[in-house]
């Protein structure tokens, strides 16, 4: 299928693009947004406002998504917009980067009046903004995608010669490290995203947006982006980052501004406040940050793996024991997804054997599996794990039809309402109704709705990959609480994630993967962050994987 040409002048559309936080795909408020009150102020040092929002409401059939907002950003600073999901914030930069018309208030960029009536009129205002779903043509090259619409020209036709130099050069200029004639859909994540920025500094934007830019992204990439984003500061650009990641905030950004039921309740310098100053404003509540909990109480071997082989995994020995969490550490494309996807019979295993609770499934389908005693949490929750087109309450009983929820082969109507109210009071999904459909829901919402789902199962084995992905700080505690006590409970969790941090605080035993391979295992209080940082990067001891 051909993809659908995107703006333009900026080389994205809002249209065909997924659900951002806060925005469902459809352009309507993502359910979960809301008002509520209370705000602090503390002026930036710098003098020229890159842009200003003023007093900006928008409201939705039901959700007034943003209430009276103020937010100034000054030219030549990183400036951090937080919020929990459904806080208000995509909707915000919808508004600023002309894909949403605000109900009342002014947008003025560089001092002058905006009224943007697309995302084209943004770009031609110096506006640019990076989505977490990249707009990218995989088929095409990086020089290709970069000047994609905006093609230097000899002669009336494009020059590609050209835009190879000036991809090149940009790169080169501003650390972005790409190979102009590389095809996009064969390189890794972190180097799609530099793609990303070049398009925007190609098309002369003075003021970049990101939105969750590191969510895809291993802390080693996320360190490099910072550094280029800080560069870009040094020349006088202005980035506006949209982020629920403490760390990244205080060590990269200047201001942080927090939205929380759709207003401003915070408005802070980064050097002057804490991580738990940041997060008590988002959720109104104080909040227990990075807590390493306590090892399990590991039983009989519940997951047994012998020697298995697919695409990208090569003979992958490992065992996870009931009352324990496993997690597994890499850098991204190692084998960890293609490794989880064998396990859940979404990829067929080549070599070796996979055993269940004393059973083998090595070659069983997912639903055989499924009944079997697995449940599985997947890193796309989007394409994989939801249903979008569904309602919740369809969402949440998806699995259980097979089980708890099912009368003779029918689910009884009552039955999925109530099995989905529960759920959703237990994981704190906010939908205005079980009958709403998936895709209206938040990012974050949605991964409740998935973590809620699969852990109700009550499954021996638990596969969860990215269980905190774009959630909020809130929701990640609850999630690692829910966690800790379905492992607490016998059950048996194997951990994927790009969060080291959110590793060594839930795993009992951490192993990781370097090219396909377990290289590294070790006991939780071994499993420091420099030493998974090396062994991440193929330096680990060849001792270290016995246990596995």
């Amino acid at each position: 299928m051909t993809p659908q040409p995107p703006d333009p002048a900026t080389g994205d559309t809002a249209a065909d693009g997924p659900a951002t936080d806060d925005t469902a795909a459809d352009g309507t408020p993502a359910e979960g947004t809301g008002t509520h009150d209370t705000t602090a102020h503390n002026p930036t040092a710098h003098d020229t406002p890159a842009v200003e929002l003023l007093g900006i409401t928008k409201e939705f059939p039901g959700t007034l998504a943003n209430d009276r907002v103020d937010l100034t950003v000054r030219r030549g600073e990183i400036h951090a917009l937080m919020g929990e999901n459904g806080a208000g914030k995509s909707t915000l930069m919808s508004v600023l980067y002309g894909m949403l018309r605000p109900d009342a208030g002014t947008v003025r960029v560089e001092g002058r009046e905006a009224g943007f009536a697309s995302p084209g009129d943004a770009m031609a205002a110096g506006l640019g903004m990076v989505h977490q779903s990249f707009k990218l043509f995989d088929s095409l090259t990086v020089a290709e995608n970069v000047v994609y619409r905006a093609e230097p020209r000899r002669f009336g036709f494009v020059d590609r010669a050209a835009a190879r130099r000036r991809v090149a050069e940009l790169a080169e200029a501003h650390g972005l490290h790409v190979d102009p004639d590389a095809r996009v859909g064969d390189l890794p994540v972190g180097v799609r995203q530099r793609v990303e920025i070049l398009k925007l500094l190609h098309r002369g934007a003075r003021t970049l947006i990101l939105d969750e830019p590191t969510a895809v992204l291993t802390p080693a990439e996320a360190d490099a982006l910072f550094a280029v984003l800080r560069s870009l500061t040094d020349e006088g650009r202005t980035v506006i980052l949209v982020t629920h990641k403490l760390r990244e905030v205080m060590e990269g950004s200047d201001n942080v501004t927090v939205l929380r039921d759709g207003r401003v309740v915070a408005r802070l310098r980064t050097a002057d406040t804490s991580p738990d100053e940041i997060a008590a404003a988002m959720t109104g509540r104080a909040v227990e940050l990075d807590r390493i909990h306590p090892p399990g109480t590991p039983g009989d071997d519940v997951l047994t793996v012998d020697g298995l082989s697919t695409d990208g995994v090569h003979d992958a020995q490992l065992t996870v024991r009931a009352g324990e969490i496993v997690g597994i550490a890499g850098v991204a494309g190692n084998g960890q997804s293609e490794l989880i996807e064998a396990l859940a019979g979404l990829r067929p295993v080549t070599a070796g054997q996979v055993g269940l609770s004393g059973r083998d499934i090595t070659h069983a389908s997912a639903a055989r599996r499924r009944l079997a005693g697995l449940a599985y949490v997947p890193e796309d929750r989007h394409a994989v794990g939801t249903a979008p087109a569904a309602s919740v309450a369809d969402n949440l009983a998806m699995g259980h039809h097979r089980t708890s929820l099912s009368r003779k082969g029918v689910l009884p109507p009552k039955a999925v309402r109530e099995h989905a109210r529960g759920l959703v009071e237990r994981f704190g999904v906010k939908a205005s109704s079980p009958q709403v459909a998936a895709s209206a829901l938040s990012g974050g919402n949605l991964q409740k709705l998935l973590i809620g789902r699969e852990l109700a199962h009550d499954a021996p084995l638990l596969l969860v990959e990215q269980p905190t992905r774009g959630v909020d700080i809130g929701a990640v505690q609850n999630i690692h609480d829910q966690l800790i006590a379905y492992r607490d409970a016998g059950h048996a969790v194997l951990l994927v994630s790009a969060e080291l941090s959110e590793i060594r605080g839930l795993a009992d035993r951490v192993l990781v993967m370097y090219e396909g391979r377990i290289v590294a295992s070790y006991p939780k209080d071994e499993a420091d962050e420099r030493t998974l940082g090396l062994a991440m990067a193929g330096a680990a001891p060849t001792h270290s994987v016995e246990g596995a």
